[in-house]
C-alpha cells in the first residue's frame, strides 16, 4: 500500500473515530448530572471530525495532509485528556489539554495557510471547477 493511500485511510479512520466518540460523548453527557468534560469532548470531536472527513475526501497536497495530521492528533490528545479526567480522575499527562488545544488551533491555521498560499491541492481544483459558469448560465460568483 502506498504512503498516500495509507495516509488517506488513516485520515478517514480518524474522522470516523472522532465522529463516533463525539456522538457517544454527547449521549453520555445527556444522561449525566456533572458531564462538563463529556460535553466538551462531544463539541470538539463533532466539530473536528467532519473537518477531517472533508480533508480526507477533498483535500490533497502536502500542506493539507499536514493540517489534517496536526488536527487529528491534537483532537485525540485533547479529548483523551478530558476522557481520562472524566473517568479516572487524572489527566493523560501534565499539560495534555493545552497541548492538544494548541495543536488543533495549529491544524486549523495550517488550513488557512494552504488557502492563502494556494497549496490546497485537489480542494482548490474543486472550488475552481465549481466556480466556472455553465454554458448559457450567467456567472454570479467571484472571479
Amino acid at each position: 500500500m502506498s504512503e498516500r493511500v495509507w495516509a488517506w485511510r488513516a485520515m478517514l479512520a480518524a474522522a470516523g473515530v472522532h465522529g463516533a466518540v463525539g456522538v457517544a460523548a454527547a449521549a453520555a453527557a445527556s444522561h449525566g448530572e456533572n458531564a462538563r468534560n463529556l460535553a466538551a469532548i462531544a463539541a470538539i470531536a463533532l466539530s473536528n471530525g467532519p473537518a477531517l472527513l472533508a480533508l480526507a475526501l477533498a483535500g490533497r497536497g502536502r500542506v493539507l495532509s499536514v493540517a489534517a495530521t496536526i488536527l487529528a492528533i491534537g483532537t485525540a490528545v485533547f479529548i483523551g485528556d478530558l476522557a481520562m479526567r472524566e473517568w479516572l480522575g487524572q489527566g493523560l499527562f501534565p499539560g495534555a489539554a493545552p497541548l492538544g488545544g494548541v495543536a488543533m488551533i495549529g491544524g486549523w491555521l495550517t488550513i488557512v495557510l494552504a488557502a492563502v498560499t494556494g497549496r490546497a491541492g485537489r480542494l482548490q481544483n474543486l472550488v475552481k471547477v465549481s466556480a466556472e459558469p455553465k454554458a448559457g448560465m450567467p456567472h454570479s460568483g467571484p472571479r
